[in-house]
């Protein structure tokens, strides 16, 4: 084929994507709300909401209105009209919008990391005489690996580790080959990091309930994407980030879940006077809450919970639900614009095919990808780089567009092409 019939055949296949591209917004019940967030100028496509949520459009003003009058005004009196109650009342509103979650079981506190540390330490400690393993997985995220391994170093656990399938994740059959008697915990993500792939939280639960152990679900990458039901699934305890599809600002605090019958039972390790039975008894001995304020330590980080009011305004107007459906339109539609632009180019698509099993971001593989990424970085395009080859799309259903999608794919592409011809 000649330079000039490729470069034909390219225009139309540009042209036939996005004119798929603008059909497909012009029927988006969802592209109401993509005003709603914070131009980012000389920005022409963000595809990286999985990894940091835009902001929304009046965060400015929330912020201001806070340090005016909440902060301002109030003053100290502040906390006892409001802010000593809003962990628990910002975590059961996350649990029922996101989560499937009913009131007193989840709370918004520290980082994922500490969070992950204080649920996974109680487990080791719990009421499960001779379980002594904790199983997960080899590709899990550094944090929940790092994690385990201290924990296991703490209370002398043993470590499972789960080699599953790098596109298609942990399957229930994987999981059913390495519990036992002896299993504690199971702790897993309910969608790869990397690949997208989104684990049956259903079944797999199920199974490790099945060998009388615990069920800890990391839920970063689903949380406010991917529509879940904790309670109804019977999940133990979960720990999911809100910077990213929940958009509370880079470091906003994570969310904890822990369901209620495990509460009173379980006793995290980070002993703070925030979750003391009465806070302000100033006692000489440490006596634990009895419900979800039992997961706080220390002051709760009140400024930073507050850009993420503002998108679960939005994801509540909109449901999780329907955010799922666009989701996958989304991502379909990446897949679709991969293979016809980025395939012949060497380009392999990392993530599951089938979206019905793939979370709310594609990820795309090229040894040049590295450069790449520095190349669209510049050029005011932004997905992720993650090593070792691979470019992550993460499209945010609230504020991305169809457009959008297709020509952060076509950027690709030109890009590579810079790079490789």
């Amino acid at each position: 084929m000649t330079t000039d019939a490729v470069s034909r055949t390219a225009g139309s296949s540009d042209d036939s994507l996005l004119d798929l591209a603008r059909a497909l917004d012009a029927a988006d019940p969802l592209a109401v709300h993509l005003d709603a967030f914070a131009e980012a100028p000389g920005v022409g496509a963000y595809l990286d909401g999985n990894s940091l949520g835009r902001p929304v459009r009046d965060v400015p003003e929330r912020l201001a209105s806070f340090a005016r009058e909440d902060w301002g005004t109030r003053l100290i009196r502040s906390w006892d009209e409001q802010w000593m109650a809003l962990p628990m009342e910002l975590g059961d509103r996350i649990g029922r919008v996101a989560l499937g979650a009913a009131p007193g079981q989840t709370v918004v506190a520290d980082s994922t990391s500490v969070l992950i540390y204080k649920l996974m330490r109680a487990a080791l400690a719990g009421p499960a005489t001779g379980r002594t393993e904790l199983v997960i997985e080899t590709g899990n995220f550094p944090t929940d690996r790092f994690l385990a391994e201290g924990v296991a170093a703490e209370t002398g656990a043993t470590i499972r580790w789960l080699e599953p399938d790098p596109v298609h994740g942990v399957q229930v059959a994987d999981v059913a080959a390495v519990v036992s008697e002896r299993t504690a915990l199971v702790s897993l993500s309910h969608v790869d990091y990397r690949s997208g792939a989104l684990a049956d939280m259903r079944g797999i639960t199920a199974i490790v309930h099945d060998a009388g152990a615990l069920m800890m679900w990391d839920l970063c990458h689903s949380a406010g994407v991917v529509p879940m039901q904790l309670d109804a699934w019977g999940v133990d305890m979960a720990v999911g980030c809100t910077y990213k599809y929940l958009n509370g600002g880079p470091g906003s605090p994570a969310f904890a879940y822990l369901r209620s019958a495990h509460q009173g039972v379980l006793r995290q390790p980070i002993q703070g006077w925030w979750s003391a039975a009465d806070i302000f008894a100033m006692g000489p001995e440490y006596v634990p809450a009895g419900d979800i304020r039992q997961l706080l330590s220390g002051t709760p980080p009140v400024t930073s919970m507050l850009a993420m009011q503002a998108m679960l305004d939005l994801l509540e107007e909109a449901t999780v639900d329907a955010v799922r459906d666009k989701s996958l339109s989304l991502t379909d539609l990446a897949v679709r614009a991969s293979d016809e632009v980025l395939a012949p180019l060497g380009v392999r698509l990392l993530s599951p095919r089938d979206g019905a099993v793939r979370g709310g971001h594609v990820t795309i593989g090229h040894p040049d990808f590295r450069a790449v990424t520095q190349t669209l970085w510049a050029a005011g395009i932004i997905p992720d780089f993650r090593f070792p080859d691979g470019i992550r799309l993460g499209l945010s259903p609230l504020s991305t567009s169809h457009v959008e999608t297709v020509t952060g794919v076509l950027a690709v592409r030109d890009a590579l092409e810079s790079h490789v011809g």
